[in-house]
């Protein structure tokens, strides 16, 4: 061919190259900014039999042990604070115990997917034990998180903290964007469970929401009626102490613990490499697959190593002791399609805030992309 044909030629392929990404943004192996997305080389069953048995087992006893460790680190805390009672001591009690309300709440999550033990009436009691006093409905949320569980990845369906289409995005209100992508979002989780998310409808409470099948009714009453008897007792304790004391034994450890739900569950699902699916494209393994592990130093085995999050999506009856170890045995199956993050937390929610700002209105696959 002559010299112009194979420049045509050339020319013509590089166009081809620039052009396909915005048609299908699906691919088959990880690149430096992309986990993969096509269908993975491996099933479902095989993650399964890579992992040892006795992971996917509840001890009674050591499920019982946290749970008993957690609220003796929280009783001791309070003892603390009251003999201390300085105004220099109280916000490092905040930041403490409500880290600890957190723990606590990561056990009744373990209640809520019944990997705290297999008897469900031990796991709706600890559940509501560890839930009703951080004014959480625990089968509410545990019904919701379900939700969360079997939609994660879809644009559409996702349950929480799935992302804007581009004309969702551009459509929002300066105030709706500032919720949304400003440190704000660490405290939405309250409103979250009185009115759901925004293109969600429905309440965490009311047994009538879209949430619930109509034989979760009773369920969700019972919380609701836990949930109100913490929060008269809360209204007694204002009232016989005074507001000041409710600031400084519950409130302040209270909005320390939603910042912390808040960001845990924010981070374990964006970030910018991660695929998001539509239609036929997604499955529920490529969407468990999808979230991302993190690093939480010191904070691991605090918060009982939820930063191990992608197998808990896989297999959610895993107790949160064996997920290390799952994780661990997985991780050579899984390959390139493993996610994992080193970079500290708070630099990667602010990079994540930056970056994960809406997915483009169509595609079958689509990743985050920002202004």
């Amino acid at each position: 061919p002559s010299r112009t044909e194979f420049c045509k030629h050339i020319m013509s392929a590089a166009t081809i190259a620039k052009v396909r990404p915005e048609a299908s943004e699906e691919q088959a192996h990880r690149t430096a900014d992309r986990a993969p997305s096509a269908d993975p080389p491996f099933t479902l069953q095989q993650l399964k039999a890579s992992i040892p048995a006795e992971c996917f087992q509840p001890i009674v006893w050591k499920s019982l042990l946290f749970f008993g460790v957690d609220v003796a680190i929280i009783a001791g805390l309070y003892s603390t604070a009251a003999l201390v009672d300085s105004w220099f001591f109280w916000p490092v009690f905040w930041l403490m115990q409500g880290t600890m309300f957190w723990a606590l709440f990561v056990v009744g999550h373990d209640c809520g997917h019944g990997s705290f033990s297999h008897n469900r009436r031990l796991n709706s009691l600890i559940g509501h034990l560890s839930h009703s006093p951080l004014l959480v409905p625990y089968h509410g949320w545990r019904i919701s998180h379900r939700i969360h569980h079997q939609t994660t990845g879809h644009v559409e369906d996702e349950e929480t903290w799935y992302p804007l289409t581009e004309s969702e995005y551009r459509n929002r209100p300066l105030h709706i964007r500032m919720m949304r992508f400003t440190p704000i979002m660490l405290w939405l989780f309250p409103f979250y469970l009185l009115r759901r998310s925004p293109r969600k409808h429905g309440s965490h409470f009311l047994p009538s929401s879209d949430l619930f099948r109509p034989s979760e009714k009773w369920d969700v009453i019972v919380s609701s009626i836990w949930w109100l008897a913490c929060a008269a007792l809360l209204g007694w304790f204002t009232y016989e102490q005074g507001f000041m004391a409710l600031l400084k034994y519950y409130l302040g450890p209270y909005i320390v613990f939603i910042a912390w739900l808040d960001l845990v569950t924010f981070l374990h699902h964006n970030e910018a490499s991660l695929p998001w699916y539509r239609g036929e494209k997604w499955s529920f393994m490529k969407g468990a697959i999808s979230s991302i592990d993190r690093d939480y130093g010191f904070i691991n085995d605090i918060h009982h190593n939820i930063g191990t999050h992608v197998v808990h999506h896989l297999f959610i009856a895993i107790p949160h002791y064996h997920l290390k170890q799952a994780t661990q045995a997985i991780r050579p199956v899984l390959g390139d399609y493993y996610n994992y993050s080193e970079t500290g937390i708070l630099k990667s929610f602010v990079r994540s805030l930056k970056a994960c700002q809406y997915v483009r209105d169509t595609g079958d696959v689509v990743y985050y992309h920002r202004d």
